[in-house]
């Protein structure tokens, strides 16, 4: 968890603002939900792994004092501090863990309304009791953006088209990996497990991060046998373009309905990829691809940065279709898919990249040079004219050195300066400097507004 300085936070506003701009073009809107749910919303929904990251909050009050040394022992035995019930007996809710889940219980709780199919963009923090390290925080922005009410994959294709719109404004290339549940469930069925999906795809899914041996360790920890583990090697380790791969998939998957449902629905978005090409995105098929998140149906979405100059390998991007997660709210067959921009990671690269436009630290445009009791107020006079044209500008709070307030405009960055003397207010003019030449003119107001605009 960390603090953000004024350059950081205007790098970061500019993430945000350049991703809510996309979502508002594309017709969602914005809402907002509570940091903290009800442990019962957020528990069961990422998996054990995820289950184990969330923050609980202890309930109000000492929870301990309402019960005996004599109860506490009889109730939860010796294991009590690793005991479930103990924690869920002085802890009712957690910090969200992520804006997915919340947005679910949110559609469920204002059903009536809400329009279908409905359209919503979420740009909030998240946390997660995880290890901290590069790329990986315990609070973190995300940015989501989810259509819930609609079964269409045109809303896929969409999401794609939004964040190849996302990433070409940053100025960043990127590589959109696919995959489908129903392809996972098919494999799981070809390989003979079908009821260790989610001990498949959890471990299948870190193959980039621990290599193939420790996959295949933990699979077996699992409890999938050797046959099975044989069997998926050459499917997870298929190689060549993206028609190729799904070619061979559906031979090995003939037998599988499923499987053969999930390639029928990656095959319909790549082929709209083929007649609406991306601007700077590339795509692929990624059948690794699991996300490691339970409530997953269809559609795996995940972007990863593409660019040689920097080594960065975390995802930037995650999402994916979600066939029922309103039903464990109690509104049952609510079809959504949605994606979540990682704001900090994004941060990382571009500041790794230096790809943050040169203009976008500077949050005032021009600063009056204050010489005086006279000369404020004059410079005040015109610094409301000029605010009130929309214009970022201050005035230097006192008669400082010259030195000294040149040196706090080029601090914050600030890239113009208005001088004005006793010679100035004479002619009624401002004499201009900018603080990237260096060059100084004298000009009207008029003309001074419209260098600014």
């Amino acid at each position: 968890m960390r603090d953000f300085s004024p350059s950081e936070m205007v790098k970061r506003q500019y993430i945000f603002e350049t991703i809510k701009k996309v979502y508002n073009r594309f017709g969602y809107q914005p809402i907002e939900t509570p940091a903290m749910e009800n442990t019962e919303t957020l528990l069961g929904k990422y998996g054990d792994e995820g289950d184990k990251l969330l923050f609980r909050v202890l309930d109000n009050g000492n929870p301990l004092n309402q019960i005996t040394s004599a109860e506490l022992a009889a109730r939860f035995g010796a294991s009590l501090f690793d005991s479930a019930a103990f924690v869920n007996h002085i802890s009712g809710k957690g910090l969200r863990y992520d804006l997915t889940v919340p947005f679910a219980r949110y559609v469920v709780m204002h059903q009536n309304d809400i329009t279908f199919p409905f359209k919503r963009y979420q740009i909030q923090p998240v946390w997660r009791a995880d290890r901290p390290q590069k790329g990986r925080y315990r609070e973190f922005y995300q940015c989501d953006a989810d259509v819930i009410g609609s079964n269409s994959l045109l809303n896929e294709f969409e999401l794609i088209q939004m964040i190849d719109e996302v990433f070409t404004a940053l100025g960043l290339k990127v590589l959109i990996q696919l995959n489908n549940r129903k392809i996972l469930q098919g494999i799981a069925e070809y390989i003979g497990e079908t009821e260790k999906i989610i001990e498949i795809t959890v471990a299948i899914d870190k193959l980039d991060k621990i290599g193939l041996d420790q996959v295949n360790n933990e699979l077996r920890s699992k409890g999938i046998s050797e046959t099975a583990i044989e069997k998926l090697q050459p499917v997870i380790q298929l190689k060549g373009t993206t028609t190729e791969k799904i070619n061979a998939l559906k031979n090995i998957l003939a037998q599988s309905p499923v499987g053969l449902k999930g390639i029928e629905e990656l095959t319909y978005i790549f082929d709209l990829l083929q007649q609406l090409p991306l601007q700077s995105a590339q795509y692929e098929l990624e059948l690794t691809l699991a996300r490691g998140l339970n409530y997953y149906t269809g559609a795996i979405i995940e972007v990863k940065v593409n660019d040689l100059r920097t080594d960065f390998s975390s995802s930037v991007l995650g999402g994916g279709r979600y066939d029922d997660l309103t039903g464990i709210f109690g509104l049952p067959n609510v079809s959504g898919v949605g994606i979540s921009f990682g704001a900090d990671r994004i941060y990382d690269v571009l500041n790794a990249l230096n790809l943050f436009p040169e203009n976008v630290a500077a949050t005032t445009k021009l600063l009056f040079v204050n010489f005086g009791s006279n000369e404020e107020k004059y410079c005040l006079q015109l610094l409301g004219k000029i605010r009130k044209l929309g214009i970022t500008a201050e005035l230097f709070p006192e008669a400082a050195k010259m030195k000294k307030q040149m040196g706090y405009a080029d601090a914050k960055k600030i890239p113009f300066v208005a001088i004005i003397g006793d010679e100035e207010i004479k002619s009624q003019t401002i004499t201009l400097k900018n603080m990237t030449t260096g060059m100084q003119d004298k000009v009207d107001f008029e003309t001074l507004v419209q260098q600014l605009s």
